[in-house]
């Protein structure tokens, strides 16, 4: 049976030269005039019945959370709440000092992004629930992060110690039950083809060039992973239904 994806975009925003509330504030504007009427535009439904769109800004802690908060707290001087431009805004958990710098900054969530169990607070699956618990005290939302597996060696020589072996699926099948434990509203999977670090999930078959070995998923088939993915996909659906009753 073939797989079909209703698919939505929302915006990961990474960081460049002088990124900060300001450039975000110019940012937020263009995206929004420019894409909010397209059909494939990432709304989310709040819990005040509002749907928003839904920003994800990697390596926040860049930014100081007295600038953020100029943006994302009321009474900013240039704040977007309760605006034609207003969002849902989702900051980056590396360290377990950035929660309370996240709240303070006026932050809708947060979420983890990195693949590897282990390589930040924010990443190690042990600690997925007294994150959620700090969310959920201060009403945040909080996204963990999910992957296949991780190498980077190819272009970090000196990182072999973040490796995660995939073990045929069950690595990825780990991270998503420490994350449905949680009961997050969301999960986010890094990665659907970053190749380069390892977390892809899109299909793959085997392939060697002169500097460099393609991984695979043999002795699966090349769909292994979104098979994975579809499969936890409607299990997740079906608990957060149990988790309303």
């Amino acid at each position: 049976m073939p797989i079909t994806w209703n698919w939505h975009v929302a915006f990961h925003i990474q960081p460049y030269k002088g990124r900060d509330d300001v450039t975000l504030h110019d940012n937020i504007k263009y995206i929004i005039d420019t894409y909010g009427s397209h059909g494939a535009f990432y709304r989310y439904k709040n819990s005040m019945g509002k749907s928003l769109p839904l920003f994800y800004i990697y390596d926040s802690y860049l930014t100081s959370p007295e600038a953020w908060a100029h943006l994302l707290t009321p009474n900013g001087p240039h704040s977007i709440r309760n605006t034609p431009y207003d969002g849902v805004f989702i900051a980056l958990l590396v360290e377990e000092g950035h929660t309370h710098d996240i709240l303070a900054a006026g932050f809708d969530g947060m979420y983890t992004y990195f693949a590897s169990n282990g390589f930040s607070f924010g990443s190690s699956h042990q600690n997925w629930k007294a994150v959620k618990n700090f969310c959920d005290a201060n009403n945040l939302m909080f996204i963990p992060s999910v992957g296949p597996g991780y190498i980077d060696t190819s272009i970090r020589p000196w990182n072999n110690h973040n490796t995660r072996n995939r073990v045929n699926g069950k690595y990825y099948e780990t991270a998503l039950q420490a994350a449905l434990t949680v009961r997050p509203e969301i999960v986010s999977i890094t990665s659907f083809n970053e190749w380069h670090e390892g977390t892809q999930i899109e299909k793959a078959i085997p392939k060697k060039t002169p500097t460099r070995l393609y991984l695979d998923y043999l002795p699966h088939q090349p769909n292994l992973y979104l098979e994975l993915t579809r499969r936890w996909a409607e299990h997740f659906i079906k608990e957060k239904e149990q988790w309303l009753m």
